[in-house]
């Protein structure tokens, strides 16, 4: 079928509601507007769903959803898992309490107890919930930093880590496999209820998920001295951040704690930002204002499913706000946790941490230093999710820190995913920690540049929206991948990896030696002198993704030659 023909079904058939066919209606003479949101269903990847909100087959609504679901309910059916229920979460984006809603019906109605939460959580915390609970599966409506006009679905397994090869695989297949709406089922809420198969959860999993992170906290003595001396403050940017962060501060002693009251309440229109995300600058102007008035130590700002932690710290240099990048507030984050895990006596000797490809290189000196073993996976988290189930399965590791460049990071096994809230309880108890040591975060993080050396990474990104701007990004790939260059920006290249094909290629010799990780669209050149740059389409957004890090031998040196690098990569995107 044509997109207008499928327009016209969706306008007259009475499987889909007056609203719909009203929205519908508004775009009769846009034929335009109708291609765009009818060309195609609304992709289910490895991740999940993740779209505009509004009518049409690749919009975000309450049918794709539907949809969506049936396949996953389709899945585990198959799977025989059926028993063990899944567990449902939102955050505070327009249509999140619906979607997640019609989520946990379609389950019911296939015979799949839903476990939903009362109000709004973090997306960790549905991980959390779902091994809690001993649920076989879990979803979480979210769109995480993106903004306002869309949202999305994340599906996680039995191990609390989204879902990975080959099961994403599996799953795809199933609902790709729903060519109809009447292959769809669904049942009224008070059936659901009646039935025991639509369950309503809340303070009881917020009590057990928020002990679990008090059982991770190392110095206790270090946070109870400094607790009413340190000035912090924070910005949950209108999302689900709001209480559990303020409650672990609370708890664990802090009393110095100032929200940004205008992006305090949840709304999913995020009126004060134009984009949710904490690793844009301007997300912060109204934190840092706050900052200036209360003379905080630190700023804090965490994304609309509170995954994702944003970091200012006060420089007593000059008594600038800082930022800090993800690469930063991990490497500070991380480099507490292993020299006083180390102090203490409870540095495992089998320990490891665990970053993307594309993250900074500095962890790799720290687990040297401290005798860790340091692991890469692929771009994002549900693959360092994934290494926390192997090394239980393998019994070979003890997991103690998984990071990635995007601003997220894990500390402890609670949960499988990034985990704002316990970065933000890890980094005020490292900020208490340093204080007493008369170091700032900032200080903290000059001393690990002057001892394991200035890493600079930076990201250049290109947006290219619509069917012509994927298949432009698609020509994109394929040229860089035909067309290897030898050096970039002046930077010889020593390795060239493209993990689509598998394979590592040695550019001085030749030889082709094996990848090692899944196979993914991601083209990744080693460079000289602890250079590095990576080219990946966006899983979630219609935009290919230019990660860069160099090694400088001093702040300037750094910064010097990422800006060449940068410039370099972007020709290669021409």
């Amino acid at each position: 079928m044509t997109a207008r023909a499928i327009y016209d079904f969706w306008c007259e058939d009475s499987y889909f509601d007056q609203a719909t066919k009203e929205e519908l209606a508004g775009i009769a003479d846009q034929p335009e507007e109708i291609e765009e949101r009818f060309y195609r269903d609304l992709e289910f990847g490895t991740g999940g769903l993740r779209g505009i909100i509004g009518a049409g087959t690749n919009r975000m609504n309450i049918y794709t959803v539907r949809k969506a679901t049936q396949g996953l309910a389709n899945y585990i059916i198959k799977e025989k898992t059926s028993k063990k229920g899944i567990a449902i979460a939102y955050d505070s984006r327009r249509m999140s309490a619906e979607f997640a809603r019609e989520a946990a019906l379609c389950m019911a109605a296939n015979g799949i107890k839903a476990y939903i939460f009362d109000s709004l959580r973090p997306t960790p915390e549905l991980s959390f919930a779902l091994r809690e609970l001993g649920c076989t599966a879990g979803v979480v409506v979210t769109a995480s930093h993106n903004p306002a006009e869309y949202n999305g679905y994340k599906v996680y397994w039995e191990d609390g880590a989204q879902v990975t090869a080959p099961r994403d695989r599996d799953i795809i297949q199933e609902v790709n496999g729903i060519e109809s709406f009447s292959q769809v089922k669904t049942m009224e809420l008070e059936k659901a209820v009646a039935a025991g198969l639509y369950q309503v959860i809340g303070e009881e999993i917020d009590d057990k998920y928020i002990q679990a992170l008090k059982k991770l906290v190392l110095r206790p003595e270090a946070v109870k001295r400094q607790a009413d001396q340190l000035t912090i403050v924070y910005t949950p940017l209108h999302g689900t951040g709001n209480l559990p962060v303020r409650r672990i501060l609370k708890e664990l002693g802090f009393t110095r704690v100032y929200v940004v009251k205008e992006q305090e309440l949840p709304d999913g229109n995020f009126p004060t930002v134009n984009y949710p995300n904490p690793e844009d600058k301007k997300a912060f102007a109204l934190a840092l204002k706050l900052a200036e008035e209360v003379d905080a130590d630190i700023v804090l700002a965490t994304d609309p499913d509170a995954d994702r932690l944003g970091v200012y710290a006060k420089d007593s240099r000059d008594g600038k706000y800082k930022s800090f990048t993800g690469n930063m507030s991990g490497m500070v984050i991380l480099e507490y946790l292993l020299s006083q895990k180390k102090e203490l006596g409870i540095l495992p000797e089998n320990g490891a941490v665990v970053t993307t490809i594309v993250s900074g290189k500095m962890a790799k000196k720290l687990a040297e230093h401290y005798q860790v073993d340091l692991m890469e996976t692929l771009t994002g988290f549900k693959y360092i999710g994934e290494q926390i189930k192997f090394f239980q399965q393998n019994c070979d590791h003890q997991f103690i820190f998984g990071y990635e460049e995007s601003y997220g990071c894990l500390e402890g096994t609670h949960a499988r995913d990034k985990d704002a809230v316990v970065a933000v309880m890890a980094l005020c108890e490292a900020a208490a920690y340093y204080k007493e040591q008369g170091l700032t975060l900032c200080g903290q993080m000059e001393k690990l540049f002057e001892t394991y050396g200035y890493y600079q990474e930076d990201l250049c990104t290109v947006t290219l929206k619509g069917q012509d701007g994927a298949k432009q990004i698609a020509g994109m790939m394929e040229r860089i991948r035909s067309q290897v260059p030898e050096e970039i920006g002046g930077f010889q290249v020593l390795t060239f990896r493209d993990y689509e094909a598998g394979i590592i290629k040695n550019m001085e010799t030749g030889s082709i030696s094996p990848a090692g990780l899944p196979k993914s669209n991601v083209l990744y050149f080693d460079l000289e002198q602890d250079g590095w740059c990576c080219a990946r389409p966006s899983g979630t957004e219609p935009k290919i993704k230019f990660y860069v890090g160099v090694k400088g031998n001093s702040r300037e040196d750094g910064q010097k030659k990422l800006e060449t690098l940068i410039q370099a990569v972007r020709k290669l995107a021409e």
